[in-house]
């Protein structure tokens, strides 16, 4: 069984829904970055305390109907290139809550 894996919204980006897509914004990498669908279920789920397994399995698997481990795989995947961007956080254990 692999660790947990945690994913959070990175406060340092903006995120618009612009009709059927969702738009991040980085002033730091000066991008703008379009997600996918799958993608933007991933940023919505980010709340640094739900298992990046856990949504993989209750929000990803469900609506797309593909196996635990072939999502979680991709998952993964993306999530560390959304990381490399500034996109998200990601850590092998929940985020300490914040105020606001």
């Amino acid at each position: 069984m692999t660790e947990p894996t945690y994913i959070l919204r990175s406060p340092q980006v903006a995120a618009r829904r612009i009709g059927d897509e969702l738009m991040i914004m980085s002033g730091q990498a000066s991008a703008v970055f379009s997600l996918n669908e799958t993608a933007a279920l991933l940023w919505d789920a980010a709340d640094g305390r739900t298992p990046l397994q856990e949504i993989v399995r209750t929000r990803i698997c469900p609506r797309y109907a593909v196996d635990v481990d072939t999502a979680l795989a991709d998952a993964l995947e993306l999530v560390q290139g959304l990381a490399g961007h500034g996109i998200l956080q990601v850590a092998d254990r929940p985020f300490a809550e914040t105020d606001g």
